[in-house]
């Protein structure tokens, strides 16, 4: 996720970037290959017969940002009784955003991101944190010492500024940055331990045990099985599934069908809510990481999972995600090590149902989720501008619908997304 509100730093890197994946992209060279082959400024004519809503801002973000700001506006205004009520409130109601995002968890984001940023802002300039900030989290622990609400904020901050300390200063102090980050991660550790998640009935408790056992080689060997107990417990939240998926990465490249195992364990977990959309959910997020999972992956059963996604949630935000997952993550691309024939097969299968994405379920346009899925994991440290990764999505995703459709509108008519699908206006 996009973090609402980018810091003054330069992003010339970050411009570059993008520029060059949306240069390449529309004509088949990028990641957004497979469409026919045309210039920028005749994609571009064609963006002009296409009749789509956009929303710069969807009800998703709204959601989002609300639930952060409200924790941050609590979290600085120490009202800590009432923010921890909130947690607790989001928590045993399975709160979540239109788009399924936790409550509960922004919530958390929100009340430590004052601290987590400062400490990232050091880091970046080549600095030591200043202690004082997560001092003054460790004092509200002091005055609400069995609160697992407040207990959740402060060992998710102590895990967010350890991989700060990885991501950002390895490479110039990495003696240092495992120190202080082994110090961070100790201290949620010790935080999280005398609060029980399933006792508590609280999803959020063990969303942070699994996030903090993926940091350990040695407790990773039990993740698949406390990911198992979070889902058993809060089962219609497709963002433990994706986290699932994510952080079995490591333990993936030892054994390289473990994902398939998890994937289809939880699509069995939970047939009954989301059929086969839980094995699609898994593999979501671990695919744009790492595009050699696909070897493993099977294609129908997945395909038949974003359809059961789509038809369970019904919700515009996820269309998005789908549509451009299939658009520019799984379209064909140049690499070093080329993929099996088989995963290139694969690839294309998911690439070719953007086809029916659009015109069976696309109503209107969520810029930022195509920039952001154009950017990919890991692709940037520093972000754009907001308003230039909205404007950079609409384009992405414009061209790309212009391209799938352009032996459609290639006569002059244009083509409209409506509540009641896709549908070809004439030319006048």
């Amino acid at each position: 996720m996009i973090k609402s509100g980018f810091r003054s730093r330069s992003h010339n890197g970050a411009f570059a970037k993008l520029r060059t994946m949306l240069a390449r992209s529309p004509g088949g060279h990028g990641r957004t290959g497979g469409m026919p082959l045309m210039s920028e400024r005749e994609l571009d004519a064609l963006t002009k017969r296409i009749i789509l809503p956009s929303l710069p801002v969807s009800d998703e973000e709204i959601a989002r940002a609300t639930h952060q700001d409200e924790g941050q506006r609590l979290a600085r205004q120490d009202r800590w009784p009432e923010l921890s009520q909130r947690i607790r409130n989001a928590d045993a109601t399975r709160l979540t955003t239109p788009g399924g995002e936790t409550a509960s968890l922004l919530l958390a984001f929100g009340a430590r991101s004052d601290v987590v940023s400062a400490a990232e802002d050091a880091l970046h300039d080549g600095a030591t944190p200043d202690p004082e900030g997560m001092a003054a989290l460790d004092e509200v622990l002091e005055e609400m010492p069995d609160d697992y609400a407040c207990a959740l904020v402060v060992a998710l901050a102590h895990l967010d500024i350890a991989w700060a300390w990885h991501s950002i200063a390895f490479a110039k102090a990495p003696e240092e940055s495992l120190t202080r980050a082994h110090e961070h991660l100790a201290r949620a550790e010790v935080l999280l331990a005398p609060h029980d998640g399933v006792a508590l009935d609280a999803p959020s408790v063990l969303a942070a045990r699994c996030a903090l056992n993926a940091t350990s080689e040695n407790r990773g060997r039990r993740l698949a099985d406390d990911y198992a107990t979070l889902i058993a417990l809060d089962p219609e939240s497709h963002r433990h599934m994706r986290s699932l998926g994510r952080n079995m990465l490591p333990l993936r490249r030892q054994e390289p069908g473990v994902l398939e195992v998890e994937a289809r364990r939880t699509a069995m977990q939970t047939e009954d809510i989301w059929q086969a959309g839980a094995y699609a959910w898994v593999y979501f997020d671990a695919l744009a990481a790492e595009p050699e999972v696909i070897e493993m992956l099977d294609s129908d059963f997945f395909i038949e999972g974003m359809r059961n996604i789509i038809n369970r949630q019904r919700n515009q935000h996820i269309v998005n995600q789908i549509a451009a997952f299939c658009a520019i993550t799984m379209a064909p691309c140049q690499r070093k090590n080329p993929l099996s024939r088989r995963a290139e097969a694969t690839r294309a299968q998911l690439h070719d149902c953007l086809g029916w994405i659009l015109s069976d379920h696309l109503q209107e346009l969520h810029p930022l989720i195509w920039s952001q899925t154009l950017l990919a994991p890991g692709a940037t440290t520093h972000l754009p501008p907001r308003r230039a990764l909205v404007q950079k999505g609409r384009q992405t995703a414009l061209r790309i619908i212009a391209a799938r459709f352009s032996s459609e509108i290639a006569d002059g008519s244009s083509i409209a997304f409506s509540p009641c699908g896709m549908y070809r206006l004439p030319a006048l």
